[in-house]
């Protein structure tokens, strides 16, 4: 057979890179097809953490390639490395191929040498992890992931500047990294194209120095933590401006738990959005506070938006309506939780998605007993809908539930094929028998009836979706058990 000459194979294992079982079987082929392959493994090695029975041989393999200066300081300070380890080098130098530090994989490292023999925070322990991370700071050139979540100065370890001046995505834990720290990587990584922001309680000079810097910026997430803010609210104001600075170049952006501590002003200049994400747990002090900041949904305009979800505890659905209608109708996914049992302006909400979103794909919103008017209007605009979920907004004792169920019998597009509805309305059997009947030539892959189910689904409809089970119309209900067997 003729030899594939290096280019074709290194092609080949490229196309194996998510693949890391196969790749793996790649090394054992000869030498070549070994010297290979190894550059390419190595290159996204946080994938290799998965498998529970080669983790402790890939971190014993990173051991391996500690300096000789690390193992005899680690040895000086009575920590014990595997003698395998000590007394064979690596055949290659692996950290070099490296494009990602994990601090994940590096924590579970330490507690793999460590067990559980001394605490959490002991010298020992970060004397280990400390010279883990010199070793990828040292060795990997052009790094393009980090994950920072160690109390360690990384931008001012030896080979800092070299290993994150191509920078790409960065994840921070800001219990763990000073402001300092942010100043120095601001002054090293300019090209961030994804930054991701937890345990955010207040403006941080550092970060917002990192920000600034950055030079096409697009996706930014952050979880700010309400449970320690301070009496003095909106605490992230200078976060908000540095935002809105680099609203042309963002376009994706997740706020988790906002609420009351960053001003969303920003969100009217993110004119080039595609992906927006707003998730509020419950806090009952600053729910009138956060209500105020609904003005800022409505007064944006997001023309390219794709992607929306939103969770909280307000009623603003109209608010969401005035958003929605103001985009260009390339949104392909909307998801809309609202905890709160009497949402109101439900139908208003449905409308500007009906009229909207004509490439929607998949929907999870709510409905009230009078709306029912804007889902078929819904599912007759929207033709490439796949996913649909209506919740209920308020409980209902009539038989809002067969009407549906007959809506979406009559009117479901083609590709619709996950379906999710209330459980706090009734469905009669026969309403039951012929929604099934409408879909026996396309099958449901999923059909779920949400929220409460138990306490008022009967023996009579758990049959009936039985029934359509077994015949393959259904392919999954969590109205039944595993495998298809009935809920005790």
């Amino acid at each position: 057979m003729e030899k594939l000459n290096a280019d074709c194979l290194i092609l080949v294992f490229k196309e194996l890179q998510e693949d890391n079982e196969s790749l793996y079987s790649c090394l054992l082929v000869n030498r070549e097809w070994c010297r290979l392959a190894v550059p390419i493994l190595w290159e996204k090695c946080q994938n290799f953490s998965i498998f529970d029975e080669s983790r402790e041989k890939f971190y014993n393999t990173i051991l391996s390639c500690l300096p000789t200066s690390s193992k005899q300081l680690l040895l000086e300070n009575n920590i014990k490395l595997p003698q395998i380890i000590l007394s064979r080098p690596p055949t290659f130098n692996y950290i070099s191929f490296c494009k990602f530090i994990s601090g994940k994989i590096i924590s579970d490292i330490r507690d793999m040498v460590f067990k559980k023999e001394i605490g959490d925070y002991s010298k020992e322990r970060n004397l280990l992890e400390q010279e883990i991370y010199k070793l990828f700071i040292n060795q990997c050139k052009n790094i393009k992931e980090l994950e920072w979540i160690a109390y360690k100065h990384l931008s001012s370890f030896p080979g800092a500047l070299t290993c994150f001046s191509q920078l790409y995505s960065l994840d921070l834990n800001l219990y763990l990294v000073n402001s300092d720290d942010l100043f120095e990587m601001a002054r090293i990584c300019k090209d961030l194209s994804k930054l991701s922001v937890c345990n955010c309680t207040r403006d941080i000079p550092g970060l917002i120095s990192l920000i600034d810097a950055q030079r096409n910026l697009k996706s930014v997430s952050f979880n700010f933590c309400i449970n320690i803010i301070s009496i003095d609210k909106m605490t992230c104001k200078e976060l908000s401006k540095i935002l809105a600075k680099k609203g042309c170049t963002i376009n994706n952006i997740t706020l988790q738990d906002s609420v009351c501590i960053i001003p969303l002003s920003f969100l009217t200049s993110l004119v080039n959005l595609k992906d927006l994400t707003i998730r509020h747990s419950y806090c009952e002090d600053y729910q009138d506070d956060n209500q105020g900041q609904l003005k800022y949904l409505a007064t944006s305009t997001f023309p390219d938006l794709e992607s929306f979800i939103f969770e909280d505890y307000l009623i603003c659905c109209k608010e969401l309506a005035m958003l929605i209608e103001k985009t260009k109708g390339n949104l392909w996914y909307v998801e809309i939780n609202i905890f709160d049992t009497f949402t109101d302006n439900t139908g208003m909400l449905l409308k500007a998605i009906a009229n909207n979103c004509p490439k929607l794909k998949y929907l999870t919103t709510y409905i009230g007993s009078k709306d029912l008017i804007y889902v078929k209007s819904l599912l007759i605009n929207c033709k490439f809908l796949k996913s649909l979920q209506l919740n209920d907004s308020v409980i209902e004792k009539d038989n809002v539930g067969d009407k549906l169920l007959d809506m979406l019998s009559k009117y479901s597009p083609k590709y619709l094929n996950i379906i999710k509805i209330s459980g706090y309305w009734n469905y009669s059997v026969t309403a039951l028998e012929k929604f099934f009947e409408s879909f026996r030539e396309r099958k449901l892959i999923c059909f779920d009836i949400k929220n409460g189910f138990s306490e008022t689904i009967t023996i009579e409809q758990i049959k009936v979706i039985r029934k359509y089970f077994d015949k393959g119309v259904i392919g999954y209900s969590n109205v039944l058990g595993k495998n298809g067997l009935l809920f005790s």
